[in-house]
C-alpha cells in the first residue's frame, strides 16, 4: 500500500526552509547595492526587451504606479534606459550595458552561495535534493 503524505504538514515544514533560502539570495544582490525587487525586475526588462510599465507590472504581480516609480530608480541608477517603439506613444524599457553586468554578477554570487552549501551535502543528500528539482519546478508551473 503507497504512504499518502499530508501535504499541508509538507508545506509547513517546506515553507520557512524556502522562505530563508530566498533571504539569503536577496542578501547576496544587497552588497551590489540593488534589492531583491530590483534584480528581479532586471531580469523582466533583460528577458523582455521594449517591456511596458503595464506589462511589467501584470509579471511582477504589483500596480503600475509602483512599477513606474521602481523603473525611475533603476533608470536613475543607470540600470536601465527608457526607450521608445514603432508607436511612439508607449515607452518600454531596456536594461543598459551596467544593468546586464549587474545582473550577472547576482546570479554568480547566488550560483555560488548555493553550490558552497550543496557542497557540503553528503552524495546521497545532494541526489535527493537533485530529484527534488523536477517536482518543485512542477509547483511553479502551475501559477502559470
Amino acid at each position: 500500500m503507497k504512504t499518502v503524505t499530508d501535504p499541508v504538514q509538507i508545506a509547513n515544514e517546506l515553507r520557512p526552509v524556502l522562505l530563508r533560502i530566498a533571504r539569503e539570495l536577496r542578501h547576496e544582490a544587497s552588497d551590489l547595492g540593488v534589492t531583491g525587487g530590483q534584480i528581479s525586475l532586471l531580469h523582466q526588462i533583460s528577458r523582455n526587451r521594449g517591456i511596458g510599465t503595464c506589462d511589467l507590472a501584470e509579471l511582477e504581480g504589483v500596480s503600475a504606479p509602483r512599477i513606474s516609480k521602481a523603473v525611475d530608480t533603476l533608470v536613475v541608477a543607470g540600470l536601465v534606459a527608457r526607450s521608445r517603439g514603432a508607436d511612439r506613444r508607449r515607452v518600454g524599457f531596456e536594461i543598459s550595458d551596467e544593468g546586464r553586468r549587474i545582473l550577472g554578477l547576482v546570479r554568480k554570487r547566488r550560483t555560488a552561495w548555493l553550490a558552497a552549501r550543496l557542497t557540503g551535502l553528503e552524495p546521497d543528500e545532494l541526489e535527493l535534493v537533485e530529484a527534488a528539482l523536477g517536482p518543485l519546478a512542477k509547483l511553479l508551473e502551475a501559477e502559470e
